[in-house]
């Protein structure tokens, strides 16, 4: 005699679900144990993304702020979770491929996510839809943003130093004073205040109102105040140095441009949208009554479902990773013979040296032009392949090693087809750098090309070789532009493919 199966109570049906759902996290977070350590250390490491520490117990608070609404809901296995999870691992897999590191971070993100989605149903993740949305916080993103942060304080300074009085000349993100010389620094971008910033706002937005006109109007402030404030602080420490010393403003910049500085943005951005406010403290996150019972689901098929997708996806990026290149490239490389152009001694003038950890060969001439006396440098790197720790475009690769002391200053345009920066060194130093990169074929200025094109390689199997092309030369007054040296120095060469393919011996 068949007997039909009884429901579970509402309290065991959680404890089940969630148990699973803590087992597929535990999974999917030792699979990828590599991308977790990597997230933490970038938190622990960079004060640009310190706040994501503080991002874990507040997620917590937001479920538990919710709790006892999404308690009403029952969760259920629902299938569609596992497209979500498809996709995020899909994600990990072009990180992992191609060398993208935020690509990895946000995979892994996704497909927790999606574990969420699949083993407590859509009526439950609809009830948790902004706590799982506020997770991509946890990703570390926002480096990019460093350059024109650079630029935009710089130039807002400059308008208040105007209206100050203060004759000032700016130079990209070096700006001159009758006192001194100052570089609007990296540290000094206000990127770091900018992305903590998005994230606060963005979960006051949720917890303080209901309209989303008004969400939408308070985070557009909360952007703009922290840009200008920094503007502020910028124009502020140099107009403080212009009345009593550069090492006077220097220290009082490190005591205000702190979590201080920050803490001071924030009180005014709250002060803005108090008045506005339009939840109340006693109104429930979210309506139960609201979110519509799921339609399809099953649990069954579930666990085995998400660990089918995660584990060839980590399995396939670890396997492309982890192999050894052949290193087929040429033992080493003669200087380049460039018509009118003498190779001399690398030992004048401030040092500069491209910087790629990991390249297999390192090539580094400095050129005298033989009617002028106008000195080139040429560096070229080469890769017999590419995998973690050994990438053509990366964090702290390239024309910039600021063990040098060299900073960015300004994006010069283009110069047959280069990307033509501008750099500054203590003196100060101007240089202009052309960069190009030659992979799978192909020549490119654009780093987000290296990337792609690094990931058409290893998914085709094609050839892994590739080199980094840097021509450089330094600005003097009353020489020839380094812009024009440099394009001089190509049309007497052999040409950038063609030094490309000597180096990677193609």
């Amino acid at each position: 005699m068949a007997t039909a199966a009884l429901p579970l109570p509402q309290s065991s049906l959680w404890s089940r679900h969630l148990t699973m759902l803590a087992l597929l996290w535990a999974a999917l977070l030792l699979l990828f144990h590599r991308d977790v350590i990597d997230i933490v250390r970038i938190w622990w490491d960079s004060s640009t993304y310190s706040h994501c520490l503080l991002l874990v117990p507040i997620i917590g608070w937001l479920v538990h702020q919710c709790r006892e609404e999404v308690a009403r809901l029952e969760p259920v296995g629902w299938w569609p979770g596992l497209l979500w999870t498809t996709g995020g691992a899909l994600l990990w897999l072009l990180g992992e491929l191609g060398g993208i590191a935020l690509f990895r971070h946000a995979g892994l993100i996704v497909m927790l996510q999606g574990a969420v989605a699949a083993t407590l149903g859509e009526q439950v993740t609809r009830g948790l839809l902004f706590p799982l949305f506020y997770m991509f916080f946890l990703v570390p993103f926002g480096e990019e943003l460093v350059p024109p942060m650079q630029t935009i304080t710089a130039k807002l300074s400059m308008i208040f130093l105007g209206w100050h009085g203060i004759p000032a000349h700016i130079e990209g993100v070096f700006i001159t004073t009758p006192n001194g010389y100052f570089e609007v620094a990296e540290a000094c971008s206000g990127v770091k205040f900018l992305v903590a910033m998005v994230a606060y706002s963005v979960l006051v937005a949720n917890i303080c109102f209901k309209s989303w006109t008004r969400r939408i109007i308070f985070l557009v402030v909360a952007l703009i105040v922290p840009i200008i404030a920094n503007g502020i602080r910028a124009y502020g420490t140099i107009a403080i140095a212009e009345k009593t010393g550069i090492e006077f403003a220097a220290s009082f910049d490190h005591i205000v441009y702190g979590w201080l500085f920050f803490g001071a943005v924030m009180l005014l951005v709250m002060a803005i949208g108090w008045r506005f406010f339009d939840r109340k403290v006693q109104d429930a996150m979210i309506d139960p009554a609201k979110i519509a019972p799921t339609r399809f689901g099953k649990m069954a098929v579930i666990p085995a479902a998400l660990i089918a997708l995660a584990v060839p996806a980590g399995a396939w990026g670890w396997a492309a990773n982890s192999g050894a290149f052949e290193d087929n490239l040429p033992k080493t490389m003669a200087a380049p013979v460039v018509k009118g152009w003498t190779v001399i001694p690398a030992d004048g003038g401030h040092r500069w040296r491209p910087r790629f950890d990991g390249a297999d060969r390192y090539y580094f001439w400095r050129y005298r032009k033989d009617d002028g006396g106008q000195e080139v440098d040429l560096a070229i790197a080469a890769f017999a392949g590419q995998r973690e720790g050994k990438e053509l475009v990366g964090f702290g690769q390239g024309a910039l090693d600021a063990e040098n002391k060299w900073a960015w200053s300004e994006n010069l345009g283009a110069l047959e087809g280069a990307r033509l920066q501008q750099y500054a060194a203590p003196g100060p130093v101007l240089r202009a750098v052309a960069s190009w990169y030659r992979l799978g074929g192909e020549t490119t200025a654009s780093q987000s090309r290296v990337k792609l094109l690094t990931l058409q390689t290893r998914l085709t199997a094609q050839d892994p070789r590739a080199a980094a092309i840097l021509i450089s030369a330094e600005r003097h007054a009353g020489d020839v532009p380094p812009e024009q040296l440099i394009a001089d120095f190509l049309a007497a060469g052999p040409g950038i493919e063609v030094l490309a393919e000597k180096a990677v011996g193609k």
